[in-house]
């Protein structure tokens, strides 16, 4: 049990009202006694002792009132203590929770800029998806008139047929002799030849299929695919093979690959019906690749007709070379001459030294009128 302050105050009073008490009833005890001077022993042997039992309360009261003083002041100095740690672990506790609530803060802040920046790219995917949609419905506007598709196949075939091949390697809508015109003609030489690429886009017996849910609807698409595309396949072989203008062969160029994946899934029997017309069907990757093709052909080709020239380039240099070496052969002998001149002209140079020499001192000395004289020939 803590012992308060004011518990400690009022043990104080209650002690201090019975010693009170105490004493009063030994103030009412000595007055009877002076009344009654001929009190017995026994009565004062119980005044003396009740006096010492008084004494000895008194002392007890000092000494609780001294003990009480010393867990008073125990009991002040825990609860400082005790306040000091709880404000302690209080201002720890603070600090800790301040620390977690920046760390939150900071954390959500981080969270929202994230969430933030999030939401911009999906506003961003989501203006691109309408975007697309609306090239979607224009491509299916597009593709939904037979001309229009047409004409989108042949500027994809463009697109491709310029990436690969040299200008000068191809030509468009080209009118062949029997009046049929071509979406394109590459120049192959012999053999093969010149061969057609033409385009063509199946699109309806396509969308049929894959739009049949029942049995027969899968069976009247799959007829409509193999009529159209027979249809393809013999009309570019009766317009566009031609024997002594063109190749043995012509290419089908089909503008999208599951059209062509699908032909060759669940369609052998067009493309085997292809080889046997000499009709050749390809996608943009299928055709990217035979274009690739038909360039090292060029380039083979060209080569070859180069030849002529390279060895009539190579014979001429060799002839100027050959002119090269006479010359030089020529100025070799120049040069030996101009050596042999240079020589006789050094050796009269070092005889003129030494007759110029002689004559400087022509006076100490005589001259020898027999010397080697060199005579000056008269032309």
């Amino acid at each position: 049990m803590i012992m308060t302050p004011e518990i400690t105050l009022a043990l104080l009073v209650g002690i201090s009202l019975i010693a009170f008490l105490v004493v009063i009833l030994l103030i009412f005890v000595a007055r009877a006694a002076s009344r009654s001077a001929n009190a017995t022993v026994p009565l004062g042997n119980q005044l003396e002792s009740l006096n010492q039992r008084v004494q000895i309360i008194g002392d007890g009261q000092q000494q609780l009132a001294g003990g009480l003083t010393h867990v008073s002041e125990s009991q002040a100095a825990q609860q400082g203590n005790m306040i000091k740690l709880m404000e302690a672990r209080l201002a720890s506790v603070q600090e800790q929770m301040n620390l977690n609530l920046n760390s939150s803060a900071k954390n959500t802040a981080k969270s929202l800029g994230e969430l933030q920046q999030r939401l911009v790219t999906i506003d961003k995917a989501q203006d691109n998806i309408q975007k697309l949609s609306g090239d979607v419905l224009s491509l299916q506007d597009i593709l939904s008139n037979k001309q229009t598709r047409g004409a989108f196949g042949e500027i994809q075939l463009q697109e491709i047929v310029s990436k690969a091949l040299p200008s000068d390697a191809y030509a468009w809508q080209v009118t062949l002799s029997n009046g049929k015109r071509a979406d394109c003609l590459i120049h192959l030489p012999n053999p093969p030849g010149p061969i057609v690429i033409d385009s063509k886009f199946p699109l309806e017996a396509y969308e049929a299929l894959r739009n049949a849910s029942t049995d027969w609807e899968v069976n009247e698409a799959a007829k409509f695919m193999r009529t159209s595309v027979k249809a393809h396949i013999k009309a570019i072989s009766e317009k566009y093979i031609l024997d002594g203008e063109t190749a043995d062969g012509a290419l089908m160029f089909l503008p999208s690959e599951s059209v062509y994946a699908e032909l060759h899934a669940n369609f052998p029997e067009l493309v085997r019906d292809g080889f046997e017309a000499h009709v050749w069907i390809v996608s943009p990757t299928t055709c990217m690749a035979t274009l690739n093709t038909m360039r090292a052909i060029l380039k083979d080709a060209r080569m070859r007709e180069q030849a002529g020239a390279i060895r009539t380039a190579l014979r001429l240099l060799h002839r100027d070379v050959e002119l090269v070496v006479d010359r030089v052969e020529k100025l070799n002998t120049h040069f030996g001459q101009a050596r042999k001149d240079v020589e006789g002209i050094t050796i009269a140079a070092e005889r003129a030294g030494k007759r110029a020499h002689k004559l400087d001192n022509f006076d100490f000395e005589e001259i020898d009128v027999a010397e080697n004289i060199v005579p000056i020939n008269k032309s």
